[in-house]
């Protein structure tokens, strides 16, 4: 027999009862029965029940062994009794009784519980990672994302990409986050990086020949943490094409996203690939105050300016006046009450604004309707009660007494809201609001129970604006990746900067950026034009890119491609709302292994070697 097992702990069944069997394991649960000790043994594969009672030779020992503890035990399977069975495991029908066990490791007293759903701060799950990872749930999270990452290497595969390392060391180059540096030995007072990605790159290797790359990379930038974000390193599907137009990009990845979507969704659905809508990023602002918009929700976003200019509304009228500005309105179906306007109104308060503007639509009241007909109230009650006349709708709230009935009938139209709707109101500068106004969007979907939970819905954002004009200093600068192929090219570039789009996108899945990517800019002379127009000269170029620039000049073919992040990937597969639950050793929100004690101060000896003083920080 083998020295530690001959089955897993979930490897056992009815068709063993009878045999002696080896297992190892961890011990998952002690449960002492009126001297007969039920044990619960996990392994990564599952968890079997051992039985031991004062018959076995083993029983002292048995007694003496405490959660945690790591054993192999010899024993006899034996049938449960039928109304023993757990149908939950596979290993249900069967118990072992043990006869014989050998301690592999003790457990010391446990800083967190790996049985049961017990909450621990975050600071002592990532102390002791090695225990949180026992739990099963983050045994379940960790088996996902490496079939995840087995399920999409081999859909590369099959569209006949092949996979190729790029360098982890390597030069400092803005990518639009911070680089960690890492100094050199041989060259003092000179520093690599540690890639943001593989960019240049996968650029040099199709401007090399090879039509077809893909990488399963990581990636290092130093970032400040979110919930999404790690704020040291990732990983990522990288991939690039030559000769490729932006299409058959979306044509050759998008069946790759979905098919792992459908092959590790749980059976939710999955929207089809030739049903991804593509957004231009300025209507996602617009309709979705977002460029990574949650479709799952219906609620578009809509101007209604014309409403309220010139209207007894002053704070939006007398804002209108200004140049830039816009009122939109956020559609709620059925959120018609004042509770729930009450309630979004808090939310605008939460998030900085002195509130946000709403009308809701009800039925007439008989209040309404008496000083409508100039009859009393209780006959008003007594007409609408009997059917006599219909009540019909009336507009509530501050804003439709301000603007007027005519006013507030257009705006409802518009909208297409009736009767036990509403709509909320901001307005401004676009870009001063357009993101709370996406929150509340969201909200307004949760909160009505318009989103729907059991879907993932994907749209590709198009058609990202390349440069922005600062609001004071009037300079314009890139607004998002110079990279990117102007849509046009050259003679793009000789009108109004601000109208220049790039061939640039995004997929979108239920709130997040999942894939990002563009189809570059490979002709060097649209580069130095579109660099000039930021205020960067040839020389700081060249000096920046010269790597890639002056591949450029070799007969570059066009190519573009994109990178699809693996963590953001399987947090929504595995329905987790923070993406340290699908990284195996993940940093804190500092930035901290709090696990190995990184970031530490190198010794002495180690600055010397490397020609480095640190210089103490003022506090």
């Amino acid at each position: 027999m083998h020295a530690y097992r001959s089955h897993t702990c979930a490897g056992l069944n009815k068709d063993q009862v009878g045999q002696t069997v080896r297992l190892a394991g961890w011990v998952h649960r002690i449960r002492d029965h009126g001297g007969v000790l039920f044990i619960d043994l996990r392994d990564h594969y599952g968890i079997t029940q051992l039985i031991c009672d004062p018959d076995s030779p083993a029983f002292a020992d048995v007694e003496k062994v405490r959660s945690e503890w790591c054993i192999r035990i010899d024993g006899d399977v034996k049938a449960r009794d039928e109304s023993l069975i757990n149908p939950k495991l596979p290993t249900g029908e069967i118990e072992v009784f043990v006869r014989e066990i050998e301690v592999l490791g003790a457990a010391e007293e446990l800083p967190l519980i790996v049985f049961g759903d017990q909450e621990y701060p975050e600071e002592t799950r990532l102390r002791y990672r090695y225990l949180d990872l026992r739990r099963e749930v983050m045994q379940r999270n960790m088996a996902l994302r490496s079939d995840v990452v087995r399920s999409l290497r081999q859909k590369m595969w099959d569209r006949d990409f092949r996979e190729y390392q790029t360098p982890i060391i390597t030069a400092s180059s803005p990518e639009g986050a911070r680089d960690f540096l890492v100094p050199s030995r041989l060259h003092p007072g000179k520093f690599y990086a540690l890639p943001q990605a593989p960019q240049q790159f996968k650029q040099l290797i199709m401007v090399s020949g090879f039509d077809k790359y893909f990488q399963i990379a990581p990636c290092f930038r130093d970032e400040d943490p979110r919930a999404d974000r790690s704020p040291t390193d990732f990983y990522q599907l990288d991939m690039e094409m030559s000769f490729v137009s932006q299409q058959d990009v979306f044509d050759t990845i998008s069946p790759v996203i979905a098919g792992v979507f459908e092959e590790f969704g749980g059976g939710r659905t999955v929207d089809a690939p030739s049903e991804w809508p593509q957004i231009s990023y300025r209507d996602a602002a617009l309709w979705y105050g977002s460029d990574k918009p949650d479709l799952r929700n219906p609620i578009k976003m809509q101007v209604v300016s014309e409403h309220f200019a010139g209207s007894g509304f002053a704070i939006f009228a007398k804002l209108l006046e200004q140049d830039g500005t816009q009122i939109r309105a956020i559609p709620a179906p059925t959120g018609g009450s004042r509770k729930f306007c009450d309630r979004m109104n808090a939310f605008a308060q939460k998030e900085g604004l002195p509130g946000m503007g709403y009308i809701f639509w009800r039925e007439k009241t008989a209040d309404a309707v008496a000083q409508e007909l100039g009859i009393t109230v209780k006959e008003a009650q007594a007409k609408l009660k009997s059917g006599e006349i219909e009540g019909g709708m009336e507009a509530a709230g501050p804003l439709a007494k301000n603007i007027g009935p005519e006013r507030t009938e257009a705006i409802r139209q518009q909208l297409g809201l009736g009767i036990g709707d509403a709509a909320f109101f901001l307005g401004g500068k676009p870009k001063a609001f357009e993101s709370v106004a996406g929150r509340a969007r969201n909200v307004i979907g949760e909160e009505l129970g318009l989103t729907d939970k059991n879907r993932f819905a994907f749209a590709w954002i198009v058609d990202f604006p390349i440069y922005e004009k600062d609001e004071e200093s009037g300079k314009i600068d890139f607004e998002h990746n110079p990279f990117s192929m102007p849509q046009g090219g050259m003679s793009a570039l000789e009108g109004d900067p601000l109208d220049v789009l790039g061939y640039q996108y995004d997929l979108a899945c239920n709130g997040y950026e999942l894939v990002s990517g563009a189809i570059r800019n490979h002709r060097p002379e649209i580069m130095f034009k579109a660099f000039e127009i930021a205020g960067y000269g040839k020389d700081e170029v060249e000096k920046r890119f010269g790597g890639m620039v002056n591949a450029f000049r070799f007969g570059a073919p066009p190519h573009g491609g994109c990178a699809a992040g693996i963590d953001r990937i399987v947090m929504l597969l595995a329905d987790e709302a923070n993406i340290r639950e699908v990284i195996m050793f993940p940093m804190n929100q500092r930035a901290e292994d709090l696990m190995m004690g990184a970031p530490s101060e190198p010794t002495s000896d180690q600055l010397m070697e490397l020609s480095l003083r640190v210089i103490p920080q003022e506090k």
